[in-house]
């Protein structure tokens, strides 16, 4: 998950605990206000019923022998008096209650001020009520307004939240695209700095650019090296081969010494091999070639066919060129041949007897695509991952493989701006991509 969104989300679910904290206090803090508020009247309707309570009014009811009852016309609230047993030492009590009362055959709930109290003489019993329809009603529409709250609250919080982390961490991403993703040579590096008011950016974009010039200075150190190396490894090679090469012309040289000799010659050929091969990396890696040549990929796959042929008829390997497209590209026309005769001739090296090669070509959204496959005995996940790095060999009884083949294809092809895939299944085969943009 994106640091991004995971910010979000922590900013969301923070503020939705804070939320819903704050709408249940709402709630129960509306419930316990509107019930003291109820109260309050309450008293108040009673101290003013009590303060103009006259003699005569009691009589009128005493004489009748009724009950006072008075209502509102929507039944919200009422006035109920009657006389109770009389008790000379009663003391005015009041207390509430939550009870049904029943109105013109309408039933609701209330909450009801009970006052007994004695009056010239006698005792009384007054309730006022008032309805709680309303405040239940109050409390619905408040929930889920609440609710509603909440749930708007919420997406909007996610939104803004998405929208400001996408703006902080805009130069985030600036420096691992530009200096991380889209750096495939530390040599074409681009250290400008990334434009940021936000101090952790500017020292990861310092970092990065301490490192990769670390990584520059080493990695041209050891291009010069190898470079230099092979190079001055060449000529005393050379001395001896030629060396080597008069004592082979000896007559008197005994048959068991020849052997050690052209041991030894092959020996250097080898070494020759090797060093001619590392130089080839250290040169296109350090761009020491041009790209001025006008390449035709099936013109190139031609040319290894005739230069491989020999090798496919004495393994009985069939070759398959399927090419459709006729594709070219602006590169180095040798350097594109050794690309595909490393390939190919790897598909030899590597397949069973009586196998078969195929060359195939497409184009998709990513470019022009030629596909090599071959028959052979696959590689497995561990060794594809090694498969570029240097003298890196599969098990095999080969002994002209020098693990350098394609590595200098990594090379020619990094250099000419050629994306390289391997697929492989053990026993079964191996394809090689390679995708021009």
């Amino acid at each position: 998950m994106k640091l991004q969104i995971k910010l979000a989300l922590y900013n969301t679910l923070t503020k939705l605990a804070i939320i819903v904290f704050t709408g249940l206090l709402i709630l129960f803090s509306l419930e316990k206000i509107t019930y003291a508020h109820l109260s309050s009247r309450l008293k108040n309707k009673k101290d003013v019923f009590i303060r103009n309570l006259s003699s005569k009014e009691i009589s009128q009811v005493l004489s009748q022998q009724q009950s006072f009852t008075n209502y509102n016309i929507l039944k919200e609230e009422y006035i109920y008096l009657k006389s109770i047993p009389y008790q000379p030492d009663r003391h005015p009590t009041e207390s509430f209650s939550t009870q049904k009362r029943t109105i013109e055959k309408s039933t609701d709930s209330y909450l009801i001020l009970t006052y007994r109290f004695n009056f010239e003489n006698h005792s009384y019993l007054l309730e006022i009520g008032d309805t709680l329809d309303t405040v239940i009603q109050l409390k619905q529409t408040i929930k889920q307004f609440t609710l509603l709250m909440l749930v708007v609250a919420l997406l909007l919080t996610l939104v803004i939240d998405l929208i400001f982390t996408k703006y902080l961490l805009a130069p985030f991403y600036r420096i691992i695209d530009r200096k991380l993703i889209k750096v495939n040579d530390p040599m074409n590096f681009d250290y400008e700095k990334i434009e940021t008011s936000t101090q952790d950016f500017k020292l990861l974009d310092d970092s990065i650019s301490t490192l990769m010039k670390k990584i520059a200075d080493l990695f041209i150190l050891e291009k010069q090296f190898i470079a230099n190396v092979s190079h001055e490894l060449l000529t005393p090679i050379s001395i001896i081969s030629s060396r080597l090469e008069n004592i082979l012309s000896h007559e008197d040289l005994k048959e068991d010494s020849e052997n050690k000799i052209f041991a030894s010659l092959k020996t250097l050929n080898r070494l020759k091999s090797i060093i001619n091969s590392l130089l080839l990396i250290s040169k296109v890696e350090n761009k020491q070639f041009n790209k001025n040549d006008k390449i035709r990929i099936a013109d190139i796959v031609v040319e290894v066919y005739g230069e491989l042929e020999d090798r496919l008829e004495d393994r009985k390997i069939t070759f398959s060129n399927n090419i459709k497209h006729a594709y070219s590209i602006r590169g180095n026309h040798s350097l594109m041949h050794t690309v595909l005769f490393n390939i190919i001739n790897n598909s030899i090296k590597y397949n069973r007897e009586q196998g078969s090669i195929t060359i195939t070509d497409y184009l998709n959204s990513e470019g022009y695509v030629l596909e090599i496959a071959d028959t052979g005995t696959g590689m497995s996940g561990q060794q594809i991952e090694k498969a570029f790095n240097r003298f890196e060999k599969l098990d095999t009884d080969e002994r002209e493989s020098y693990g350098l083949g394609l590595a200098i294809v990594k090379s020619i092809t990094t250099f000419h701006d050629i994306k390289i895939q391997i697929k492989s299944v053990r026993e079964k085969g191996t394809a090689i991509k390679l995708i021009f943009n």
